[in-house]
């Protein structure tokens, strides 16, 4: 039996700090300095303004003036609503994919090749990828060349290159598997038992699908959106080499603004993009909010 030493019994015992605690607030620290310090360094950087290819460190309010007077807010309409437009596409295509991929597939062999073609575009630069497009969707490419072989068409279709149609058919195919996976995660992750009792408590379905699997797959909804979401609206790739100088993006203004060393534009846009990002995401907090306060209601 073990006896405390007579020195011992005055000390407090040391105070012990679990090591989770200190891994997540060393997670959180890095991921300050590293990501939120630059976020705001780069906003506080958009109040300055340039004059003569120079920086001027006086805050104003000229760069966000100028920004909204130069007929950027068009552009910027313009690449939110085609990066929303191709994010539920992706949204409408995805989830019956992921759907079938976590609970129809009864092959393993199938689901992991399934799963192995969706990862081989990470591995592929994005450039190579899209260049192939050009090929197929020109004028003398592909589509058009068996269109007017089998009389279809008497002239090519000049409007399927360099032109938003291009853009929009150039970003389905990258963004598909940022919106494909996460929801396919969600939805493996549902036990099959509840699809189970709910198809034995007579639920058709399409009851079963709504009440059951679009619920509990809400996290991965959410996070294939926002993956398919943010990189839509930083696209540089396919409105430069599919649109042709014709469909310009935020992308394209960032990018003239840096060559033409206008920094804090360049700070601006990209805080705009980032607050325009924040506030899409908070409008979907609502909506999920709404549908989970829905659905508490009607399991009462």
């Amino acid at each position: 039996m073990t006896q405390t030493r007579p020195k011992d019994k005055g000390r407090k015992p040391a105070m012990r700090i679990p090591v989770a605690t200190v891994a997540l607030w060393v997670i959180c620290a890095a991921w300050t300095i590293l990501v939120i310090v630059p976020l705001l360094i780069l906003f506080v950087y958009s109040f300055f303004s340039t004059e003569y290819f120079q920086t001027i460190y006086e805050p104003s309010l000229e760069t966000w003036k100028g920004l909204f007077a130069s007929g950027r807010w068009e552009v910027t309409l313009r690449t939110l609503r085609i990066a929303l437009t191709v994010t539920l596409i992706e949204l409408a295509i995805g989830f019956p994919f992921a759907l079938w991929l976590a609970k129809g597939a009864r092959s393993q062999m199938a689901r992991a090749v399934f799963l192995a073609l969706l990862t081989i575009p990470f591995f592929l630069d994005l450039s190579s990828r899209t260049i192939v497009w050009r090929a197929i969707l020109g004028q003398n490419g592909l589509i058009n060349t068996v269109l007017m072989s089998t009389g279809i068409t008497d002239a090519p279709l000049d409007w399927l290159l360099y032109s938003e149609f291009s853009v929009h058919f150039g970003m389905i195919p990258a963004l598909f598997p940022p919106m494909v996976l996460p929801i396919y995660m969600a939805i493996i992750l549902i036990d099959d038992t509840l699809i189970e009792a709910s198809n034995d408590l007579g639920a058709t379905p399409a009851q079963t699908l709504w009440k059951v699997i679009v619920p509990l797959s809400l996290p991965g909804v959410m996070a294939g959106f926002v993956f398919t979401l943010g990189p839509a609206l930083a696209a540089w790739v396919e409105p430069g080499m599919l649109g042709g100088g014709f469909v310009n993006l935020l992308s394209s203004s960032i990018e003239s603004a840096y060559t033409a060393l206008r920094y804090p534009v360049v700070a601006a846009l990209s805080a705009f993009v980032i607050g325009l990002l924040l506030l899409i995401l908070a409008v979907m907090a609502l909506i999920l909010r709404h549908l989970g306060g829905a659905r508490l209601a009607l399991r009462r």
